[in-house]
């Protein structure tokens, strides 16, 4: 063996696959397998496999039939045993992997509530403190009465002054 980094090491056969570097892709294939599962397309595509089965055994020469009529279809019934042995187990997980996925939208949901919850209350003080301080702001209305009330005392003054002035002289 060479110790050289720049020459390949001999490939190595291995017995077991090696584990996937993406830890949730046996997820994802569940997934995938249960939603098939899940399909009109696969549940005709099975009617199809078992009439094409049932048929042939039934219907054919004694000498090809593989899964005899006289045997009960045995095989055909291990067959599909097998197959809802493996599917149980992966539909549960397809499940499980969706019950986290709703727990997760669950979670950001219930946060993304409170920071609604949490904006409207500071938009609702904001509100107040606005109504607030507009109510201390001089209105229109107030502003002219209270020119008025200046003006009709500069009046005032103005009346008094003359005759003020013509008793001193």
């Amino acid at each position: 063996m060479s110790d050289r980094l720049d020459t390949p090491l001999r490939s190595r056969r291995r017995w077991l696959p090696r584990r996937p570097r993406n830890k949730d892709a046996f997820g994802k294939l569940a997934e995938a397998i249960a939603r098939f599962i899940g399909t009109p397309r696969f549940l005709i595509y099975m009617t199809i496999f078992c009439a094409v089965w049932l048929a042939w055994n039934t219907l054919a020469p004694q000498e090809v039939q593989f899964d005899p009529r006289a045997l009960n279809f045995t095989l055909l019934t291990l067959m599909l045993s097998l197959q809802a042995s493996y599917s149980a187990p992966l539909i549960l997980l397809a499940q499980d992997r969706q019950a986290d996925r709703d727990r997760v939208a669950a979670e950001q949901d219930r946060q993304r509530a409170e920071r609604n919850l949490a904006d409207t209350e500071y938009l609702a003080r904001e509100v107040a403190a606005l109504r607030l301080a507009i109510g201390d702001v001089a209105t229109r209305d107030f502003v002219r009465s209270e020119l008025r009330s200046l003006l009709e005392e500069l009046q005032a003054d103005r009346a008094e002054e003359p005759a003020t002035t013509t008793s001193q002289s």
